[in-house]
């Protein structure tokens, strides 16, 4: 097996922990551009993130060996165990995760979601929401909440290492 999707999470977790090093920098700065970088880099986070939890799937994919290539969100990971026949820890951890609304999982990705909508005017806090969703759906937001988004990237990014931690060690039995 290459493998070559462990090394691509891998890698997505370190250039989210590098971005969420520029974010904490960014907001220490004294910078005219400081609102663009912390904006630009929470994005940035969100994005590696995102991609860390699709290389993850394509990982645990590659693991049982389940076509990885078609396989975009957890949807389509559990369409290619069904296809093989298999079923996996793994995806029913998954499918439990990214379902419960107040998880943080589900609250990553509405929030990744949130960077491809463009609106502009202030969207009220629901149970579901995040922090981290509700600043990037502001255009013109205050950033008078940028340590508590900060605060909730970092406990993602723990979140995530520690999902994936578990999750390969499970399939290590494999």
């Amino acid at each position: 097996m290459s493998e070559v999707y462990l090394a691509r999470t891998n890698q997505k977790l370190n250039f989210a922990r590098l971005h969420l090093d520029a974010l904490k920098n960014a907001q220490n700065s004294s910078a005219w551009s400081k609102h663009a970088l912390i904006e630009s880099y929470q994005e940035s986070v969100l994005f590696h993130l995102a991609s860390t939890y699709s290389a993850l799937l394509r990982e645990v994919a590659e693991r049982y060996s389940v076509e990885t290539e078609s396989i975009v969100g957890l949807p389509d990971l559990a369409l290619g165990f069904e296809k093989a026949g298999f079923e996996s820890p793994e995806l029913n951890q998954l499918q439990e995760l990214e379902s419960r609304q107040d998880s943080w999982l589900h609250k990553l990705l509405r929030a990744y979601a949130a960077c491809w909508v463009a609106v502009d005017r202030q969207q009220n806090s629901t149970v579901s929401s995040s922090l981290s969703e509700i600043h990037v759906m502001q255009v013109n937001p205050d950033h008078a909440e940028d340590q508590d988004v900060y605060s909730e990237y970092q406990a993602w990014l723990d979140s995530m290492r520690k999902l994936v931690d578990r999750l390969r060690e499970g399939m290590q039995e494999w």
